[in-house]
């Protein structure tokens, strides 16, 4: 076996018994070891500062608003590359609407943030609802595949609710 290939090998059960944070339990595959994510990595850019997105007063009420984002990037905070996906935010304005030019100001601050894409579109829909204060927001992540998966992440805010 070449010392490349050691290196790739993940052994399930190290020296004396112990588990190594990140190894896999017995009977799972073997795979490359990798180290775990931490409490930093989860909290990454989740308070990060961004612009702020503005509003202008609503003149109609009971309708909705689709703003959809088919180009938004960001990063992953533990290894640095870019993460690639859509947004949607559909909301039912109450006293005020979403400024555009602001919202898009917003997003391209995201680019060079590290968070995790889960964050991302909680993040959006919180700062959402502290900008214009909805009826009802909900905000869609459909991230491009990596590693051969999507995810598609849904994050919800009803006034009637008190929040989520």
């Amino acid at each position: 076996m070449s010392a490349a290939s050691r290196r790739l090998t993940r052994t399930t059960e190290p020296a004396r018994g112990r588990r190594k944070s990140g190894s896999v339990s017995a009977g799972a595959a073997a795979g490359p070891v990798r180290a775990s994510y931490t409490e930093e990595h989860a909290c990454a850019g989740i308070d990060a500062p961004l612009p702020n997105i503005e509003t202008w007063p609503n003149q109609f009420p009971g309708y909705e608003i689709e703003i959809v984002i088919p180009e938004f990037t960001s990063m992953c905070p533990k290894t640095g590359l870019p993460d690639f996906g859509a947004l949607t935010l559909r909301y039912t304005p109450a006293k005020s609407c979403l400024e555009l030019k602001s919202l898009k100001l917003y997003l391209l601050a995201y680019r060079g943030l590290g968070i995790f894409y889960e964050n991302v579109v909680n993040r959006f829909l919180r700062d959402v609802v502290a900008a214009c204060r909805p009826v009802r927001a909900t905000v869609i992540g459909e991230f491009r595949p990596r590693g051969g998966l999507h995810s598609t992440v849904t994050a919800n805010w009803s006034a009637k609710r008190g929040g989520r």
